[in-house]
């Protein structure tokens, strides 16, 4: 199988988790406020609200080796000793390959409904597709860190150069959207009615002060990190904050090209999980060694004693679930309030944790409530928000972290791969019926 049958089977994947999780279509009507944790259930949002969870090919299939699948670029980088922990990869994760007609069984009391679903609305057919996911995390960090695969960055052994090649990967994925997006609707999109966007990942940056240096480096953060392709795809071009520091090292669009990717989306995925304090760097190198050097900030993780962003990648992440309400506002107010699926958002465990810990995810419960409340007050303040999807649905491999770090909501025994709902997956249910 060649590179781009591989990336198709791995796109057509994506999307395939995606829309097996979907309940039901979506449009913004019936909206019920609400405004205590207490009365969150599904009867506050519309009735045809979107409620799921996420799931990635390479994190839980298997079969890395077998059925013709080929390698992705993740096989490869793998393989290299010392880059993840214990040397795991992705070849067996949890097997989903083999066990994903018990992971619908765990999720059976809604499986009637999704069927029906399927065989009215979508036929042969898919009517929901998303471009990339994430395409600022492969540019950022596979040519910029070269923390993940390819590992392209300055001085890496892989070679690299993190002042110019996250910059033309970017353009080059902005590009590659655009395009799809461009072929779907002039072949496609009137026929099959459907619709298509993209996956983007938004940290909230808050001002570590609120000094006007310091509001002025949060919002070059937020330019750096969500504008960087949210810009173009809305405007046709990068936020000035960005064009003005990067200058020569940044690429242009031409003027076709500016039409081809300016609002290319129907659609808009938001990833969101936590949120940093963003300190003003008064020190301008005037050599930049980096893309995150160019942000000219520094990461704050705490005010006035209180802590916030995540800890090291052993701990469960901190929960800012106000990080939420201010990203999703910040994309209505800023960028036309686009329909918006919120696409990922989760909390992780240890990975070495014990059954009996996995099970009792309480802090998890909590994280998923509080930023659940947060979305409604997004929603009751105007933003079109049409979907929530927690990650993950199950514990998987997670990229450079392995098997050290659990995110899903069913708890697996990576030594049988055994599946057992954890206490948040139960609250999911409870919270989700309609009676």
């Amino acid at each position: 199988m060649n590179f781009r049958q591989s990336f198709s089977l791995f796109f057509f994947s994506f999307i395939l988790l995606f829309l097996v999780q979907c309940t039901s279509g979506y449009k913004t009507n019936n909206v019920k406020p609400t405004s205590r944790a207490h009365k969150l259930s599904r009867k506050v949002f519309p009735d045809d609200f979107i409620f799921g969870t996420a799931a990635s090919a390479y994190q839980v299939e298997g079969e890395a080796l077998k059925g013709g699948r080929g390698p992705s670029i993740w096989d490869e980088f793998v393989k290299i000793p010392g880059l993840i922990p214990y040397n795991a990869t992705g070849d067996v994760t949890v097997d989903e390959y083999h066990h994903f007609k018990f992971t619908i069984i765990l999720f059976r009391d809604a499986f009637a409904d999704y069927a029906d679903f399927c065989f009215e609305r979508y036929g042969d057919r898919v009517k929901n597709w998303f471009t990339f996911n994430e395409p600022r995390v492969a540019a950022a960090m596979g040519y910029d860190t070269g923390f993940h695969a390819p590992g392209r960055a300055t001085g890496s052994r892989f070679g690299g150069n993190s002042t110019i090649e996250p910059y033309i990967v970017a353009h080059n994925l902005i590009l590659s959207h655009a395009a799809a997006v461009n072929r779907y609707r002039e072949k496609y999109q009137i026929d099959q009615q459907g619709k298509i966007g993209i996956l983007l990942d938004f940290v909230w940056y808050e001002p570590h002060t609120y000094s006007e240096s310091d509001k002025v480096a949060a919002q070059r953060a937020i330019d750096f990190h969500i504008g960087w392709f949210l810009h173009p795809l809305t405007y046709g071009y990068y936020p000035k904050s960005i064009q003005d520091i990067v200058k020569e090292r940044l690429p242009e669009f031409t003027n076709d090209e500016v039409e081809l990717v300016k609002g290319s989306y129907d659609y808009l995925g938001v990833n969101q999980y936590t949120a940093y304090y963003i300190k003003d760097n008064a020190t301008i190198n005037p050599k930049p060694i980096s893309y995150q050097d160019d942000w000219h900030v520094e990461f704050k993780y705490d005010r006035n004693g209180v802590p916030i962003g995540p800890r090291a990648h052993s701990d469960w992440l901190y929960i800012v679930p106000w990080g939420l309400y201010k990203a999703v506002t910040y994309v209505k107010e800023n960028y036309g309030n686009p329909i918006i699926f919120l696409s990922e958002n989760g909390m992780d465990q240890p990975g070495n944790v014990t059954l009996a810990q996995g099970l009792q995810d309480t802090q998890r419960r909590h994280f998923y409530q509080n930023y659940i409340m947060e979305l409604k007050r997004a929603i009751d303040d105007g933003a079109s928000v049409i979907g929530y999807f927690a990650w993950s649905l199950l514990d998987n491999f997670e990229w450079r972290l392995g098997y050290t770090s659990r995110f899903g909501i069913v708890y697996i025994d990576f030594k049988d791969n055994k599946r057992y709902p954890k206490e948040s997956a139960r609250w999911f249910k409870k919270i989700l019926q309609r009676s």
